[in-house]
């Protein structure tokens, strides 16, 4: 079992930047495959990012590319979301997940298998 906690969400100017963290409770952490998610109100979950276990591999949605950045911290059990030029349309509850140990990243919600609480992110024009 893997226990996710996000943090760092908030109220934040449209051009503005937010670091959201992930902590997990896991042994092995590093086996774990992480995505970050969101929500919009009436809006189906859609996927923001991904790394792989150790790092090295990651993928994000063609709307965040080049203004969102995650990253993880094994030795803290923590990935970030490091978001900047923060847009209106990112507002959502943002969610942090974990695949099963091992397997490979995806940007697809039901392959993912222990979620967070979520964390607010909203962001004012």
């Amino acid at each position: 079992q893997v226990q996710l906690v996000e943090s760092g969400g908030g109220l934040v100017q449209a051009g503005g930047s937010l670091r959201l963290s992930c902590a997990a409770s896991a042994r092995t952490f590093s086996a774990y495959p992480i995505g970050w998610f969101r929500q919009a109100p009436r809006l189906e979950r859609e996927f923001v990012a991904a790394t792989s276990g150790a790092g090295g591999n990651t993928d994000y949605a063609d709307s965040v590319k080049g203004r969102f950045t995650i990253s993880r911290d094994n030795t803290r059990n923590t990935v970030y979301l490091q978001m900047s030029s923060l847009k209106p349309e990112d507002t959502a509850v943002y969610y942090c997940s974990a695949r099963y140990k091992y397997a490979r990243t995806s940007n697809l919600a039901a392959e993912y298998a222990f979620w967070g609480q979520g964390t607010q992110v909203t962001v004012s024009s």
